[in-house]
């Protein structure tokens, strides 16, 4: 079982990219992170993924943009793992959820148009599910930026034992008070609600490069040396107490099987700046 701590080890929530700000007031537009997430997964059937599923999602996309849908989503292709495809959904509340669902559901032509794509691309699925997530500000550390420049995704998912919440929340705190004396320390934290057993919690690492990947690593020696040896015989008791498993993977972000708003295209044309099939 991997512990908490060679995890946190790589964790590095880059998100400022060129000093280019996308704006989080307007709108739809996604806060980075948002207080709610909803994560829809697919699981695609052997040999249907890549450009075959980008086809039927782009479906999606021309049906929200015609529509002028709110709700935007950030899609990402599996590179680990099981062939799946990933769709983030970012909301201030649970209550901005059901407005943003609810309308549109009252838009008539646009719910048709999203049954025509969701037959379509039905047939390309093994199986979905739907998670719904919460923010945790307060095990998450320097949370700034946004979207502009990244390109990869890493998730990796905590089970934690029932009745073990409190030794992992102390366990998080050490290794934050740790990275805490580390510059240019980021992730955040995200603890389920609704989809999946609880407890569990999800952390996120958005990327530049998969190259962030091999110097977070390199730089795994910082952090043992802030933890000390006390510190990390600690954590590896905490974390071999609370918990049950986890797993990570590495995701890609897909800009054509994404419904995001303007000003992330104008603001990484070369990466958003284009228009459905």
């Amino acid at each position: 079982m991997k512990k908490l701590c060679s995890f946190l080890l790589g964790a590095s929530f880059v998100l400022a990219a060129a000093g280019i700000a996308v704006a989080q007031d307007k709108p739809g537009v996604m806060r980075v992170p948002p207080p709610v997430l909803t994560i829809t997964r697919e699981f695609v059937k052997p040999g249907k993924s890549g450009v075959v599923h980008e086809r039927t999602e782009s479906a999606f996309v021309k049906a929200m943009t015609a529509g002028k849908s709110n709700q935007h989503y950030l899609a990402l292709n599996s590179m680990s793992g099981k062939p799946r495809a990933l769709f983030l959904t970012g909301y201030e509340s649970f209550e901005d959820w059901e407005k943003q669902n609810l309308a549109d559901m009252k838009n008539a032509t646009l719910s048709a148009e999203l049954d025509r794509a969701s037959m379509a691309d039905g047939e390309l699925l093994d199986a979905m599910d739907l998670s719904a997530w919460v923010y945790r500000e307060d095990q998450s550390l320097n949370q700034t930026g946004n979207l502009v420049g990244i390109r990869y995704m890493d998730f990796e998912v905590f089970q934690i034992k029932p009745g073990h919440e409190e030794e992992w929340n102390e366990a998080v705190k050490i290794v934050k008070d740790a990275y805490a004396k580390m510059p240019d320390a980021h992730w955040a934290m995200y603890q389920n609600v609704f989809g999946r057993e609880a407890p569990a919690f999800l952390v996120i690492t958005p990327r530049k490069s998969a190259s962030e990947i091999d110097r977070d690593f390199a730089n795994g020696k910082q952090f043992v040396d802030a933890m000390g040896p006390d510190g990390l015989k600690k954590l590896n008791e905490l974390t071999a107490s609370a918990i049950a498993s986890s797993e990570r993977n590495l995701f890609m972000i897909s800009p054509k099987m994404s419904y995001m708003g303007e000003d992330l295209a104008k603001a990484d044309p070369d990466f958003w700046g284009h228009k459905p099939e």
